[in-house]
């Protein structure tokens, strides 16, 4: 019979209703199931979603569909990430306040997501810039305050001259702010820090534990906290002492078996010895002002021309006092890092390498391969950076690097200066503490008070929140709160003498480094409500981009531990499993050539395919369009795709199925016109093939087959549901569709007889059986297909409160298995034949390969072993 086509613009939103109608994914904490927590990053409230929101949260309400269908009671809360730059950007440009910008762009958001169909407790919903959340905040950084995981000191930082505001190393890209790509300054401010490093030992070991991460991750977090064992030297400084006294200058080092190879020392632009050379020196003054002018971050110094100036310091070798090096101030070396002081080794590391062709400093070869000759050994323009044998190294030639770290240190240990060892075995961490402080108005309030006669006073709790004034203005640049005097001046809470608020506000990493914590009991009056923090906590499933493999996660593991040190929670790490799904990518379109290139978006060409080859066509002018690189989705080259247009045009269900099928999720998916059409024509056959065969379905009793005709369909739909489970719990979604084309491929002639009422009771009995088990698997993807045909064949309640079926172990167990022949007992052949075989029928199909005819040569065998179930020999 005829069947209207599925109309998901009528499905959609109607399901969606009585989702919200009957309270369904509203989470009860006294629920007496296990619990399971799954979380996708939240978002920051642009304004608008993408395609990657589009499949970052399709793959988490997967997890959770599932994980309720199997009996958990699963939290799946959302919220948004609102403070930051941006807004006040918006504020500036746009004459309005943050505050209106950003709760205008969350009502936008949340609309787009209600409409994706997403199995959200949105009772939980928060924004970080809601009083009711920052003020916990403020309490949490009052509770580390008194822990002493929190301090002030005078640092060095990133100052971006537009955006008014200090930027992490990570924000500064080639010396330019990330946003505002000002040329980056470097200032001393007064900045407030958490004290990370506390834990960076723990942080570093506990990575060993967090198996259900992946390992890139565990390896970029391993680097960034950057544990190191090796010595700090003292360098005595040779000739006349300087002005400052100084007499010595001590250098950190992983590889001190190196040190016969040294050239030159280098020191950061704000090392002592530096600063004391500038006095004298307008070069050396004006070179340091240009190495503060850099970024600081690691990247930045690595891909940066390596520069220096000669100090005219020069300092004794520490195993030949005879021997003086050079020190020089260089743009690579940070104060922050080590002692502020490295020595440079051209043969064993690149970097000194380059820097040493480049001022013509000697480069000796120390370290050769094992098998490599001494005589002839020699360095070009690529350091010799692996393990081998000490070479032109004195009393260490022939030894083993790790045989020179110990003879080195050993000596050097035992050896004086001033009544002191010239060398002390230190363990070093790259990690640095966590400065917090941010010059603008758009974030959390940091709840202190200066006080001139006091000092720095915390805001008394019962005070909280210090809540962000809205008369602020935003026309001139710098932090409004600078400016605002009835919020600024205050009294001081311990003498009422005047005084000022800071008006510093928190990195807005503070804001995404606890709010998982607060979902589980968000109407607490606390931070936390402990018991159920620990309960829930970790996140069973966190979703989230690699991009934040290293701040956010490593913020965040931080931050439950000093939570855990402060009585907020009862555990170490956030995030039980973590899993980091690729982007979504697309072509790019344009016109012209360099500088006068146009970008087009998607909706504005036509795709042809024309003799084999693919054309683009602008719709409007005829012209032809050149079609570029696959590229992430980004408004700078307009190859971004609305999720609003994919889902009016062909519904939810459509576009989470194309962004779960197309490719392994932790890859890059390419968004193309084609695969999502393929999708909808899915959606769309799946519908007509069970709402055309519904009204037998309707009547009939869901029993999988033991035998017939039907058995082979029952046993692939057992099989398929039992491949499907292992493949959610992987989060192998493109594996699960493909098995799931391949059950509605395979459905469909058996379906078109059943509408025809063409097959017998036991038949149409199994049918319903394994369309119940497809409903099941497609409604964490497709939800809303999933309840459409669920109600048209007469499921009771909706799919989205059903168990999970179970597979029937007799349908899903192999009948057939594979042994190893063996002739004279080596392996020749293997033997696929059925599971129940008698010794009779495996000896026949034995001597009917074509290994072991040729092995008999016409011959009977002199005997044949047949060891049930696992292997034949065949003696010839």
């Amino acid at each position: 019979m005829a069947t209207e086509r599925y109309n998901p613009r009528d499905a959609e939103p109607r399901w969606q209703q009585e989702w919200d109608k009957n309270s369904v994914y509203e989470t009860d904490n006294n629920d007496p199931r296990e619990k399971y927590y799954v979380l996708e990053m939240f978002p920051y409230p642009s304004g608008r979603i993408h395609m990657g929101h589009v499949r970052n949260y399709a793959m988490g309400d997967v997890v959770a569909r599932y994980k309720r269908a199997r009996g958990y009671n699963v939290l799946h809360p959302m919220g948004w990430d609102a403070f930051g730059m941006p807004a006040e950007n918006a504020a500036m440009e746009r004459g309005v306040h943050p505050a209106s910008w950003t709760y205008q762009n969350i009502r936008a958001m949340k609309a787009q997501l209600k409409v994706m169909g997403l199995s959200l407790d949105w009772s939980r919903e928060f924004a970080t810039c809601d009083v009711e959340y920052y003020q916990h905040q403020q309490y949490l950084f009052l509770d580390f305050l008194e822990k002493g995981l929190v301090y002030r000191k005078q640092s060095k930082v990133n100052w971006d001259p537009v955006d008014h505001t200090v930027l992490a190393n990570e924000q500064v890209i080639d010396g330019r702010g990330w946003r505002s790509g000002a040329l980056v300054e470097q200032r001393e401010l007064t900045q407030w820090f958490f004290r990370i490093t506390d834990f960076s030992q723990d942080l570093l070991d506990s990575l060993d534990k967090l198996d259900q991460w992946p390992e890139k991750v565990r390896l970029m977090q391993r680097n960034w906290i950057g544990r190191s064992e090796g010595l700090t030297i003292r360098w005595e400084i040779a000739g006349s002492p300087i002005a400052s006294g100084e007499t010595e200058l001590t250098v950190y080092t992983t590889r001190p078996d190196t040190l016969f190879g040294a050239s030159f020392l280098a020191i950061a632009a704000d090392h002592p010895l530096a600063r004391q050379a500038a006095e004298d020196n307008k070069a050396i003054a004006d070179f340091c002002d240009e190495c503060r002018r850099a970024g600081t971050s690691l990247a930045a110094l690595e891909t940066a021309e390596k520069k220096g100036m000669d100090t005219g310091i020069r300092v004794r070798h520490p195993l030949d006092a005879s021997w003086e090096l050079p020190v020089y101030v260089a743009n690579f070396v940070l104060m922050d890092y080590g002692t502020g002081a490295i020595f440079g080794c051209p043969s064993g590391d690149q970097r000194d390498l380059d820097f040493a062709r480049k001022y013509d400093l000697p480069v000796v070869p120390v370290v050769m391969p094992k098998d490599g000759d001494a005589a002839t050994f020699n360095v070009g323009d690529e350091a010799y950076v692996g393990d081998g044998v000490m070479i032109n190294s004195r009393f260490l030639d022939g030894l083993s690097t790790e045989e020179a770290f110990e003879r080195v240190a050993s000596t050097l240990e035992k050896t004086e200066i001033d009544r002191a060892p010239q060398a002390e075995r230190k363990v070093n961490f790259r990690l640095r503490d966590w400065g917090i402080s941010r010059q603008r108005y758009w974030g959390c309030p940091i709840p202190v008070i200066h006080c001139e006669d006091c000092g720095v006073v915390p805001v008394p709790k019962q005070d909280l929140p210090v809540k962000l004034p809205d008369d602020v203005t935003f026309d001139k640049p710098g932090n409004p709160l600078d400016r605002h005097l009835t919020w600024r001046h205050v009294a001081c809470p311990q003498c009422g003498k005047d005084a000022r608020r800071e008006t510093d506000t928190m990195d807005t990493f503070v804001d995404s480094s606890w709010y998982f914590t607060r979902f589980t009991a968000p109407w607490e009056d606390k931070p936390t409500d402990p018991k159920v923090a620990s309960h829930w906590l970790p996140v069973d499933q966190y979703i989230g981009g690699i991009e934040h493999a290293i701040l956010h996660l490593l913020y965040s593991r931080f931050f439950t531990r000093a939570m855990k040190a402060t009585g907020h929670v009862a555990l170490d790490e956030p995030f039980k499993g973590l899993f980091t799904q690729g982007m979504v990518v697309h072509e790019t379109y344009s016109r012209g050539e360099g500088a006068q290139r146009e970008w087009i978006t998607p909706a504005e060409i036509r795709i042809e395919e024309i003799d084999g080859a693919r054309k683009a066509t602008h719709i409007e002018t005829g012209e032809q369009i050149a079609i570029g690189s696959i590229e992430k989705m980004s408004k700078s080259k307009k190859n971004v795709v609305d999720p609003d247009d994919i889902i009016g045009s062909y519904g939810a269900d459509t576009a989470r199925f194309f962004v779960l099928s197309d490719s392994p999720p932790d890859r890059d998916v390419i968004w193309s016109e084609a695969g999502v059409e393929g999708s909808h024509r899915f959606v769309q056959r799946t519908w007509r093939l069970i709402s055309e065969a519904s009204s037998v379905l309707r009547q009939a009793s869901a029993q999988p087959a033991a035998a017939g005709p039907a058995l082979e369909t029952s046993q692939l739909a057992h099989k398929t549901l039992k491949a499907v489970e292992a493949d959610y719990e992987k989060l192998a979604f493109n594996k699960a569709v493909a098995r799931l084309y391949e059950l509605v491929n395979a459905l469909a002639s058996p379906l078109t007889q059943v509408a025809a009422g063409k097959a017998d009771n036991g038949t149409v009995n199994a049918l319903k059986d394994a369309v119940v088990i497809l409903i099941n698997m497609i409604a964490p993807m497709m939800p809303h297909l999933a309840e459409e045909c669920w109600r048209e064949i007469g499921g009771s309640g909706l799919i989205a409160q059903s168990p999970w079926p179970a597979y029937d172990a007799a349908l899903v167990a192999e009948n057939e298995i594979t042994l190893p022949v063996q002739i004279n007992g080596k392996k020749r052949a293997d033997l696929t034949i059925a599971r129940d075989a008698d010794q009779t029928e495996v000896q026949s199909a034995v001597l009917a390969l074509e290994a072991v005819q040729a092995a008999l040569n016409g011959q009977s065998p002199k005997k044949i072993i047949v060891v049930p179930q696992r292997i034949v020999n065949v003696v010839v």
